[in-house]
């Protein structure tokens, strides 16, 4: 039971993460209708911006989780603005080009600038991990856990009972009789498209501290959006969310029970069966984002 726990505390922390990194692909899906290739260097990004200030700069790693949920804020509006927006695409190829562009444009630019050897962020917190009973954990873990949940609640009543959340739903129901009612939907796709790129940032810097950061960590993590995205149904923030959780507890599970070898491999296997038998997902999405 002690280790049961154990594996439950860490697939938490994770799965908190992995959240975040959903919910920002899928609202851009959903409200877009874009896939965006690039969501997993926005992650990386927002893991070398937390290495940048910590490191380079000497400040606080809370500062960090800011500078970096601004860069990728901002910096997903100016993708949105300049590559998809301004070029008016018609055809899901070509953005779905594009976006492979942008990442491989992205992820070759921080090893550039980088280079290719890992980079670690150090913990702001105490090596010494924090005893509960049985379990232990460290306090950076519990950090990741209580902020990603709490950026999770601060998201969830922004989408359900602000007026930008009610805008960003009537997009997504009908664009069209969203503009007739005077939502501007070319400025609501910005900020959607700005939103879920802050998010994977700061999912990114979040983790920095606890993994190490490397151009490619950004492969890895685009997969496991889409897979989060298939598995809560496309276009369903709630379904991405509990996904996200989902994904990282059968990861975590499956390293403790069965192989650390298998860790990533199991996870992928459980979206091929609910592919099988529920292609549209778990919780998909008829009418809403939410």
């Amino acid at each position: 039971m002690d280790q049961f726990l154990q594996h439950l505390v860490n697939g938490l922390v994770l799965g908190a993460t992995y959240a975040l990194l959903g919910i920002g692909l899928t609202l851009i899906f959903g409200i877009m209708r874009v896939v965006n290739f690039a969501h997993g260097e926005l992650y990386a990004l927002g893991a070398y911006m937390a290495f940048a200030v910590v490191t380079i700069l000497k400040l606080n790693f809370f500062y960090a989780l800011i500078i970096a949920g601004a860069v990728g804020f901002s910096f997903g509006a100016v993708v949105e603005y300049v590559l998809l927006r301004r070029r008016n695409l018609a055809s899901i190829d070509e953005v779905m080009l594009i976006m492979i562009g942008a990442m491989i444009i992205m992820q070759n630019t921080e090893l550039l600038i980088w280079g290719g050897v890992a980079k670690v962020v150090p913990s702001p917190f105490s090596q010494d991990p924090l005893v509960f009973g049985e379990v232990s954990v460290s306090p950076i873990r519990l950090f990741v856990l209580v902020t990603a949940v709490l950026l999770l609640v601060v998201f969830y009543f922004m989408i359900e009972r602000s007026r930008l959340g009610m805008a960003m739903r009537a997009t997504f129901q009908d664009r069209d009789a969203a503009r007739i009612v005077g939502v501007n939907v070319s400025r609501i796709y910005t900020l959607t498209f700005a939103l879920g790129s802050g998010m994977a940032a700061i999912a990114g810097a979040l983790l920095s501290p606890i993994f190490v950061v490397s151009p490619t960590m950004g492969d890895l993590s685009s997969l496991k959006a889409f897979a989060i995205v298939i598995l809560g149904g496309l276009g369903n923030l709630g379904g991405a969310a509990i996904g996200g959780f989902a994904l990282a507890l059968i990861e975590e599970f499956g390293a403790g029970y069965v192989s650390t070898a298998y860790r990533d491999a199991l996870g992928f296997l459980v979206i091929l069966f609910v592919m099988v038998f529920r292609p549209s997902g778990l919780f998909s999405a008829k009418e809403r984002v939410g």
